[in-house]
């Protein structure tokens, strides 16, 4: 898999906008560090954060993989690991093997979290990557019900947990890290890479899926076919993990273990103490993950299962998931620029009305069958989702400061993703077996789309400031002089 084409920096604003921008941009600064001092100021070129996001977007696209060959092979799974007799109970268990996953992410959160706020971003996310990758390959390895047994479905859950326990400490620290490195005025439009690297994950998953499935015959991607996207997971792995390996830690970390930074007074403080202190952040952050997470996991893992169960062809439908994630690939940037000029609230309460309101019409055609019918009412759950998926990465870190920001995102996030993300298949498929109504998947998302319009709400706006217990974060020398030189001006109201 090739790494992402990270655009150049755009052309440079119009003067007028560019004194306007350095003008709120010293405002703010002099009102949230009124005494800095240069060597204060994080300055962090763009090629170092280049560099940053690749291999956390990549290790991120590795990740998701590893999940969304999981999702799109769920019912050739469910039929190979568990006894037979009756189809839409084996699409349930394997559906509950892919939920089970995410009753462990807590846990990876709760000891990877706070292990990476004391050891490292760097060294953390290096040994999720080993676990995850070893977890997905074995899963390709084990044999199938009819020849061993029971220890078919143990070994295949067994699995999924390594996966779950990894992935509990991959998305806190990806996030905290890019956040870490990115400047303050950007950190919306590189943070939006790392997204980018799960719509990677999951299309590279759908398109060496749906190639297998059109290749090969039914008999023969029952057979063996299936396991290849799992094998595939060492090599990816493999690369992921040598991107990270090369790293440094990122600049917030370096400065609160050098002593240096608002971070640094607090560095000896327990994780309990900082913990306890962050309730408030920690429910906001729920709240946030589960209105994105219900309609992501809708989307990217359970649409193949119900478009499939509607009739629809499964090679149709997962082309048609495909190309809808190309087009948000090509949106979520522009998105997170759009949060660095406007504000992050905005841009998160569209998505979240957009949850609410447009859920039912897309379901709806999504129903009618068709190509165009469920490509429209997937591209319109996609441009809600969008609208999450670029600005999460920068807004959930600005919740929490330096010292436990690792540890209170994973904890936090992980806990939403397991109550209402990673469940999202498991229970609208329960719903609709028991209610005989197939338009629950919308009524959930809306359900997901209010919770989202009160979280945002509640929020404060955090883009084009520093994130809380790290200093400043600037882009070049000059800007970092400017800051200094701007706390020697009379202050303005």
């Amino acid at each position: 898999m090739s790494a992402p084409e990270i655009p150049e920096t755009p052309a440079p604003p119009a003067p007028e906008a560019v004194a306007r921008h350095r003008a709120l941009f010293r405002a703010i600064y002099r009102r949230t560090h009124p005494r800095l001092r240069q060597s204060d100021i994080t300055v962090t070129e763009e090629a170092q954060v280049k560099r940053a996001v690749k291999a956390t977007a990549l290790g991120n696209a590795m990740e998701w993989y590893d999940f969304g060959v999981y999702a799109y092979l769920a019912v050739i799974i469910g039929k190979e690991f568990f006894p037979s007799g009756n189809d839409t109970a084996q699409t349930l268990s394997s559906l509950a093997t892919f939920a089970a996953a995410f009753l462990v992410r807590p846990i990876g959160g709760m000891f990877f979290g706070p292990l990476g706020d004391r050891v490292g971003r760097k060294k953390i996310l290096a040994l999720t990557m080993i676990m995850m990758s070893t977890a997905t390959l074995a899963i390709g390895l084990i044999p199938s019900y009819d020849s061993i047994g029971v220890w078919a479905p143990v070994l295949l859950v067994l699995c999924r947990m390594v996966q779950g326990f990894s992935t509990g400490g991959e998305y806190g620290g990806a996030a905290t890290f890019i956040a870490e490195y990115a400047p303050d005025k950007r950190r919306g439009f590189w943070g939006s890479f790392l997204e980018f690297g799960t719509l990677i994950g999951y299309t590279v998953a759908a398109v060496l899926v749906t190639t297998l499935t059109a290749l090969l015959s039914d008999d023969a991607m029952q057979s063996w076919g299936w396991r290849v996207p799992f094998l595939a997971a060492a090599p990816l792995g493999l690369i992921g993990l040598y991107l990270r390996m090369k790293l440094d830690e990122s600049p917030a970390f370096q400065k609160m273990e050098e002593g240096e930074g608002p971070a640094a007074e607090r560095q000896k403080k327990s994780f309990k103490d900082s913990f306890v202190g962050q309730w408030r952040a920690m429910l906001l952050c729920i709240a946030l993950v589960a209105a994105f997470n219900v309609t992501d996991y809708m989307l990217l893992s359970y649409m193949p299962t119900y478009l499939t169960q509607l009739g629809f062809g499964e090679t149709g439908g997962l082309l048609s998931i495909v190309v809808v994630m190309l087009i948000l690939m090509a949106l979520i940037n522009s998105v997170g620029r759009l949060s660095d000029r406007i504000g992050r609230k905005p841009v998160l309460m569209a998505g979240s009305v957009g949850f609410f309101v447009l859920a039912l019409p897309a379901f709806l055609l999504i129903k009618q069958g068709g190509t165009v019918a469920v490509f429209t009412g997937l591209l319109i759950l996609g441009l809600a989702l969008v609208c999450y998926l670029g600005v999460m990465s920068s807004s959930l870190p600005a919740l929490f400061p330096t010292d436990v920001r690792y540890g209170s995102l994973s904890i936090g996030f992980n806990i939403s993703v397991s109550l209402f993300g990673g469940t999202t298949p498991l229970v609208v498929a329960a719903l609709i077996g028991a209610t005989g109504n197939d338009l629950m998947p919308a009524f959930y998302t809306m359900l997901a789309g209010l919770v989202g319009i009160v979280a945002v709400a509640a929020m404060k706006e955090t883009a084009r400031q520093p994130l809380e217990g790290s200093p400043p974060a600037v882009a070049t020398d000059e800007e970092a002089r400017e800051l200094v030189e701007a706390q020697r001006q009379p202050r303005e109201a």
